[in-house]
């Protein structure tokens, strides 16, 4: 990044249904910190958080939404100009996960990517610190491997494997942000070589 200029700003989504732990999941990692009080997210949420990829300083900014279905015409204006999207959902509920494939196509569609058969998605499977699992990690890794997605699992309260899904999708969100910005500015090198002879015509 040029000198100067500040840490380049990346907005990661997450989506999944209510109840799934995003919010938990999100403040656990920005502010380590988790509690069980947690009301449902009304409309969305955002907490920025700044980090070192690649030897670069980013700027994390990112998105909570209500995974309830009143909210989800919120989807079009705050989908927009994502860098990378978490698929999250709770590994004791089948349903939830069920449902993974759902807000994928609808991010596509209300996010407009520019390149949707190459978006970076994060699958997440939060609360493996619960007994009654009702999704496999194979279950989950099988699918991902469909869609091309990677897959990561954890426990927001436990504080289990947090910090990796996040620092991937920065990694995937800054490929994704350096792949665009450099199509979108037409950021093509013109080198225009004059003849020697033309540079000094007058030989006097």
């Amino acid at each position: 990044m040029s000198e100067g200029k500040g840490p380049v700003t990346l907005k990661i989504i997450l989506i999944g249904n209510s109840g799934v732990g995003k919010s938990s999941f999100m403040n656990r990692y920005v502010n380590h910190r988790f509690t069980s009080m947690y009301r449902a997210t009304i409309g969305t949420d955002f907490f920025s958080k700044t980090v070192s990829v690649d030897g670069e300083s980013v700027t994390l900014q990112i998105w909570d939404t209500a995974g309830t279905e009143r909210f989800q015409s919120l989807g079009t204006p705050l989908y927009r100009g994502a860098h990378c999207c978490m698929l999250v959902f709770d590994v004791t509920s089948k349903a939830s996960f069920l449902a993974l494939e759902g807000w994928k196509k609808e991010f596509l569609i209300q996010g407009e990517a520019e390149d949707p058969s190459h978006f970076p998605f994060i699958v997440l499977g939060n609360k493996t610190d619960l007994n009654d699992r009702e999704v496999s990690r194979r279950t989950a890794l099988q699918w991902c491997e469909d869609i091309g997605a990677e897959y990561f699992e954890g426990s927001a309260k436990d504080d289990i494997d947090v910090e990796k899904p996040f620092l991937r999708a920065a990694h995937s969100a800054l490929q994704q942000y350096k792949k665009h910005t450099l199509e979108n500015t037409g950021h093509f090198q013109i080198t225009c070589k004059q003849p020697m002879e033309t540079r000094n015509p007058c030989e006097c």
